[in-house]
């Protein structure tokens, strides 16, 4: 096959994208907004299910006072708030999906593939945070194959578990909160944590406490230590107590929640600068050391970085500029403010404010 057929069956077998936004966070959505206002619709991949990154993970009913103004939200309102804003951009969300491997083709762009996906783009921006947030996994014989019919890690959408006998497996907010939202919809609920210490809000603990007394939920101090075959259509694990004493318990679905780590991927194998397992990157274009290769937020490193919201979508405006630039090499990169920009309204769809 010639290098002009291999390089046309190449793009046909590829999704083609000018930007490839890597990272659903705060600063990987304002990204793609940036990047829509300069007239480049995104492809975004992301490890988790759902936006949001850290804040939809770590903090989505904590409270954040430095987003410009908003004196007061949540991270889950702040997530929202970014998904309503790039609704005009039309990007393409591709969940669940881990970059494997990057390399450049015969005509200069990125080849970018995933655990389910290929990629063809001119541009991409790193949003990754700390990295790829992944569950930390229960480590017993035989779980692995029950994972997505009937064990399920830190589930975003607790609606398909109505009328199931479910086990929680946790002890923090998360776990907590699913415990509280199934109590209403499943057949029963038992929260098993390794101690009988939850780490929540008071709130939350007072609203368990509440559901507890009154039978709706279930707490049962222990580990899993073994998964049993049972002779009904549901599972059955070996449960061991802090005593050392062990029961059978029976279950429909097991939601694990131990908590997520951030793990940095194969970043490392892209010809990337790394220093401290974070990117270098310029602070005129916020561009690594790969042309057509951007890194914003907490994945990146600079002189004088601050690791916040704020300074994460500076970053983003100025790579999204940088984007353009290289997107439309011949094309004049202006300036122009989403107050009196005709175009930019197009973009937006919102009709010229008149004073």
């Amino acid at each position: 096959m010639s290098e002009q057929n291999q390089q046309n069956h190449l793009n046909q077998a590829c999704i083609k994208t000018d930007a490839l936004v890597i990272g659903a966070g705060p600063v990987g959505l304002f990204a793609i907004f940036q990047l829509g206002l300069q007239g480049i619709q995104s492809h975004v991949i992301d490890t988790l299910a759902h936006a949001g990154g850290q804040c939809a993970e770590l903090y989505p009913d904590k409270p954040i006072y430095d987003i410009p103004g908003i004196p007061y939200c949540t991270g889950s309102e702040l997530v929202n708030n970014l998904l309503e804003q790039i609704k005009p951009m039309n990007a393409t969300f591709h969940w669940g999906q881990e970059v494997c491997d990057l390399i450049r083709i015969p005509n200069g762009q990125l080849k970018v593939s995933t655990n389910q996906n290929t990629f063809i783009t001119k541009t991409i921006v790193l949003a990754t945070g700390v990295g790829a947030f992944k569950p930390k996994i229960l480590n017993v014989d035989g779980i692995d194959a029950l994972v997505g019919t009937h064990v399920f890690y830190h589930p975003h959408d607790l609606s398909s578990f109505k009328d199931l006998d479910v086990v929680i497996y946790g002890g923090d907010e998360s776990a907590v909160n699913a415990a509280i939202e199934l109590s209403n919809t499943a057949k029963s609920v038992t929260l098993m944590h390794r101690r009988d210490v939850l780490k929540a809000p008071d709130e939350l603990l007072a609203k368990f406490e509440q559901l507890r007394t009154s039978g709706q939920v279930t707490f049962k101090a222990g580990q899993i230590t073994e998964l049993l075959r049972s002779n009904t259509p549901g599972q059955e694990i070996k449960v061991t107590a802090p005593d050392g004493s062990a029961n059978h318990l029976k279950f429909d679905a097991l939601l694990v929640y131990l908590g997520i780590s951030p793990q940095l991927g194969p970043i490392a194998d892209w010809g990337v600068d790394l220093e401290r397992k974070q990117v270098p990157v310029d602070t005129a274009k916020f561009q690594t050391n790969v042309p057509g290769i951007f890194a914003v937020g907490d994945i990146n490193t600079y002189l004088g970085k601050r690791k916040l919201i704020v300074s994460g979508f500076h970053e983003a405006t100025l790579a999204a500029f940088a984007c353009a630039e290289l997107i439309h090499p011949n094309e004049p990169i202006q300036l122009q403010y989403t107050t009196t920009s005709t175009k930019l309204h197009e973009i937006l769809g919102v009709a010229r404010h008149r004073s």
